[in-house]
């Protein structure tokens, strides 16, 4: 009975993780981005521009590995971003995965004016809730978050996007010791281009 109990607690909270997710992510989020500018443009390509924007991200490859997408895919999405003008690409020689892709003003724009609606908008939503509350139940999120990362077999591979999500810190790394990948693709990229300003 305790054990039933339990559950339905869990598959409560579950419930309403979900629920919370969606309507930040396909209610919210969405509104707000069509409001700055961002119209025509899905939720896949915001996310694409914020790891742009955030990490040293500048390859297509990866890009890939930083969306859980395949390069076909990823190349696919960072052509119509081009073409659209969000983004400016110099091709690789040999390798079109390697092309560096960066912001264009246009999409610098964009994001400075989402974020400043997200900014604004936010406290209003969670108005009812003390920051004292909010803290407690992102720690426990946090808590839940690695255990679920803890029951993955490629967990090490795994990379939130933290830094998109106002976190300037590296969930994975921090609470739970593991190296994140998504630190080292970015260490990685700044190493080679350390090397080719050196060389």
């Amino acid at each position: 009975m305790a054990r039933t109990r339990s559950m339905n607690g869990v598959a409560d909270f579950v419930g309403s993780a979900h629920l919370f997710s969606s309507a930040l992510t396909d209610v919210l989020q969405a509104r707000l981005f069509r409001e700055a500018g961002g119209a025509g443009l899905s939720l896949s390509n915001l996310k694409l521009l914020q790891l742009l924007a955030v990490a040293q991200t500048q390859t297509v490859g990866e890009l890939a590995a930083f969306l859980g997408v395949s390069g076909a895919a990823a190349s696919k999405m960072v052509e119509k971003l081009v073409q659209s003008g969000w983004l400016s690409r110099a091709t690789g020689t040999h390798d079109r995965r390697a092309a560096h892709v960066t912001l264009t003003p246009q999409a610098q724009k964009l994001l400075a004016a989402y974020e400043k609606l997200r900014l604004e908008r936010l406290p209003a939503i969670f108005h009812k809730a003390s920051p004292r509350q909010l803290r407690a139940l992102a720690r426990l999120m946090d808590q839940i978050t690695v255990e679920i990362l803890n029951h993955s077999a490629r967990a090490g591979d795994i990379c939130l996007h933290c830094g998109i999500y106002f976190r300037n810190k590296c969930l994975v790394r921090d609470m739970d010791g593991r190296s994140c990948f998504y630190r080292q693709r970015a260490e990685l990229a700044a190493e080679r281009k350390r090397k080719l300003h050196a060389g």
